[in-house]
């Protein structure tokens, strides 16, 4: 496997308005994972999150992948946000179990935390994670506000993450935040992204960054630029960051992923860290194309 020092990523695969501007016309719905995964490295399956998917349709995710894809899923929040953790190791293996066929594939296993979910749940969260098998990386996305006021909390939390190799979700909600509200996405986004600090710590070896992007694409840049710094000093250090890309509606977010992606590349020439070109859209390119990363 040729190695990639960074994996980019969107919150999804499938998009009824990227028929025409990603997919290519005559695109059928089955085809879109195969398609999306010629030009990018990973994924971020919120799928997951709303219901666990029967073994044949992990089985197509897993078919319609190339080996050097990688997959991060959330775990159903019937664990996370329902039962918050409590009694729900059948459930937890029931989910796995069902990943299983796709388990080389996925990058990370995310436990994404309900902003309830406090610092009285720590120990909680660590008993819970030793229900995974040793082999599995895993990310926790924390909300609650007392994780991100540098206190005694968020560095025990720190901690022990970095004790047990357990990457921490970073959220930079910021340039969503910026956008004026006028439009009904951008309404829903102030409502449901969490507005938290960008705390940029790598925990582990694959931290996730999960950017929320501003509809107005060049608007995006000023907010990325911090980034452009830290994402080379981690590649230098021997991590590999998952950044995966947002919009409002995500009806721009191969575009914009795309121009941040090559800003990236730019910063990295200078420090003479080579980083592989994306593919073309499927809808621009007139043959199959495959990435090497």
């Amino acid at each position: 496997m040729t190695y990639t020092p960074v994996r980019l990523g969107l919150t999804l695969w499938s998009h009824n308005q990227w028929q025409q501007s990603f997919y290519g016309k005559g695109t059928q719905p089955s085809e879109r994972l195969e398609k999306y995964a010629r030009v990018f490295h990973t994924v971020e399956g919120n799928t997951t999150f709303y219901a666990t998917p029967n073994a044949q349709t992990v089985l197509n995710w897993r078919d319609a992948t190339p080996e050097t894809f990688r997959f991060t899923f959330k775990l159903p929040k019937q664990i996370t946000h329902e039962q918050q953790l409590t009694a729900s190791q059948g459930e937890l293996v029931h989910f796995l179990k069902v990943m299983e066929p796709l388990a080389e594939k996925v990058g990370q296993w995310t436990i994404q935390l309900p902003s309830s979910f406090g610092f009285d749940a720590l120990e909680k969260l660590q008993r819970f994670t030793k229900l995974f098998p040793r082999d599995y990386n895993l990310g926790i996305e924390v909300r609650n506000p007392i994780f991100f006021a540098k206190g005694d909390e968020e560095s025990q939390l720190n901690s022990w993450l970095n004790e047990n190799g357990i990457n921490r979700v970073i959220m930079d909600s910021r340039p969503v935040f910026a956008a004026k509200p006028t439009t009904e996405a951008v309404i829903d986004a102030h409502q449901k992204k969490p507005r938290v600090p960008v705390h940029a710590i790598a925990t582990a070896t694959r931290p996730m960054i999960r950017f929320i992007g501003h509809p107005d694409l060049e608007a995006n840049d000023t907010f990325f630029a911090p980034w452009l710094d830290k994402l080379p000093q981690w590649i230098e250090q021997g991590v590999q960051p998952y950044v995966m890309i947002h919009t409002p509606d995500n009806v721009l977010a191969p575009e914009l992923a795309t121009r941040l992606y090559t800003q990236l590349q730019n910063r990295l020439t200078e420090t003479n860290t080579p980083l592989d070109s994306l593919n073309n859209f499927p809808a621009k390119s007139t043959q199959p194309q495959f990435n090497l990363f």
